[in-house]
């Protein structure tokens, strides 16, 4: 394949956050005088948005949604980021990649008063700058969606048929194939293997570095 430009998930894909957000909504709750939440339901949910987590893998009520999303994020900085590093081999695939000339941006479910901090201090700035991070407040339908992705593609005036969606759940290559891109899914993040064939992708990978001999 000739792919010129990738656009990666963040949490489960770059970052190893599983734990850091099992925390966060475990205090979150507790701050709501909630009962906790089972971790693998958790786990599931990892890549919607806040409230469609707390919503599908907690106790909290409808109406209290908006609350519980605003508390995670106040607690998330306090609770998550020594619990929070980066897969083997990114920095080093991301430097190869940049090498050979790979334009490469990162789509997330995050709001960007998380993710680019994470960024940040995780190393990655280094080979995707903070002009490529695209978060959940961009205003936009998220995943599964394809509005950020297509966003994405416009602002940076890439061709969708030369360009790969890189995630470890269905909804980032649901996103990515719906904006009419390839897709690969990382088999070592959140969701299982069959989970990811389940919607067709592209490319499998079982570790990140293996991603060069898709180019």
């Amino acid at each position: 394949m000739n792919y010129k430009n990738i656009l990666f998930d963040f949490d489960g894909t770059l970052a190893d956050t599983r734990q850091g957000i099992i925390r966060t909504v475990q205090g979150t709750l507790l701050r709501m005088g909630l009962p906790s939440a089972n971790p693998s339901d958790i786990t599931k949910t990892i890549g919607l948005p806040l409230t469609e987590c707390f919503h599908l893998a907690t106790p909290t009520p409808p109406e209290r949604l908006d609350e519980a999303a605003q508390i995670y994020r106040d607690i998330f900085p306090s609770l998550a980021l020594d619990h929070i590093s980066l897969f083997p081999c990114i920095l080093q695939t991301l430097s190869e990649l940049q090498n050979r000339g790979i334009v490469m941006a990162i789509v997330s479910s995050r709001h960007h008063m998380s993710l680019d901090p994470l960024a940040e201090q995780l190393g990655v700035l280094q080979y995707i700058p903070r002009t490529r991070l695209y978060g959940e407040d961009e205003s936009l339908a998220p995943k599964p969606a394809p509005d950020i992705a297509l966003k994405i593609l416009s602002d940076l005036n890439l061709n969708p048929a030369q360009t790969l969606v890189v995630g470890d759940t269905i909804y980032d290559l649901q996103m990515g194939s719906a904006a009419g891109c390839h897709t690969c899914g990382v088999t070592y993040g959140n969701q299982s293997r069959q989970k990811l064939l389940s919607v067709n992708p592209d490319h499998l990978i079982d570790t990140f570095p293996d991603l060069v001999a898709l180019l």
